[in-house]
């Protein structure tokens, strides 16, 4: 049986877009803090106390057990990075993926961080995944297939010689964490679910310098490419409207930038088109 894709209304998109610009705002004030000699652990614990700070809570936390308040990811760590000793550093991708439960309504984003100087097929791995999500993004639009979301990154992903993570895919988001639809980085277009007003949607490319094969680690949790090359990943949730998505985990005071790698990806997806 299909499972329903929740529709919000007015008031509970409030709560969601509440969640999401905290936990849009705590990315950025986290990922300051991901520098050179740094641990995980120190980042995570950080991130706890700032979320307590501001009355919320991480969603991750305890989830199927899982030991972090956030997920910390480094090169070749794709997601789900647990709080531990391994410290950052200089040249190090950094993925931070961070969620709040605010008022009764969670917020997801996440950004990999380039610590010092990344140069070379490094940096266009972070630059090719952020422009995927953006790309995505702009599929997330009213009458549009879910599969449309998915085929833009897998599409311009391949495009580029990297690929997509297959195991993990993005998700619906509301009163917890992980609502329907699941949300896969790659497919053909035109399938699946037509894209509803009201709909909030965490999409979350997930990709790979090399081989899109991974393997979860013996702590149960930090997910590797099994050839030890580096991955990226970039999260923003996104409220499908009667007009353009709008993108509800911006932080303030990055409206316009936003805005801005939105207004490039379209113009990537007409060069494309051309």
């Amino acid at each position: 049986m299909r499972h329903m894709i929740p529709i919000k209304s007015e008031r509970e998109v409030e709560g969601v877009r509440r969640s999401c610009v905290l936990a849009a705002n705590l990315l950025c004030e986290v990922a300051s803090k991901i520098e050179p000699g740094r641990s995980i652990r120190e980042i995570d614990e950080y991130a706890g106390v700032r979320m307590k700070a501001c009355g919320a809570r991480s969603p991750f936390l305890g989830y199927k057990g899982f030991p972090g308040n956030t997920c910390i990811s480094i090169n070749e760590e794709v997601v789900h990075g647990t709080p531990r000793d391994r410290k950052v550093q200089y040249g190090d991708m950094v993925s931070l993926d961070l969620g709040v439960i605010f008022e009764g309504w969670v917020g997801d984003t996440a950004m990999t961080v380039a610590v010092g100087l990344v140069e070379g097929e490094n940096r266009r791995l972070m630059e090719v995944t952020e422009q995927a999500l953006y790309l995505a993004i702009d599929k997330a639009r009213l009458g549009n297939r879910l599969s449309d979301v998915s085929h833009a990154v897998e599409s311009f992903v391949v495009a580029n010689g990297f690929s997509v993570v297959r195991e993990f895919v993005g998700h619906g988001i509301g009163r917890t964490l992980h609502e329907e639809p699941q949300i896969p980085n790659f497919g053909p277009p035109g399938k699946g679910p037509k894209l509803k007003t009201g709909m909030t949607l965490a999409i979350e490319p997930m990709v790979n310098q090399g081989t899109s094969k991974v393997e979860i680690l013996g702590d149960g949790w930090t997910v590797v490419t099994v050839d030890g090359k580096p991955s990226a990943h970039f999260e923003h949730t996104v409220l499908i409207t009667r007009d353009a998505p709008e993108i509800l985990t911006i932080p303030e005071g990055r409206a316009g930038e936003v805005a801005r790698k939105l207004k490039e990806a379209q113009q990537i997806e007409k060069q494309i088109a051309a």
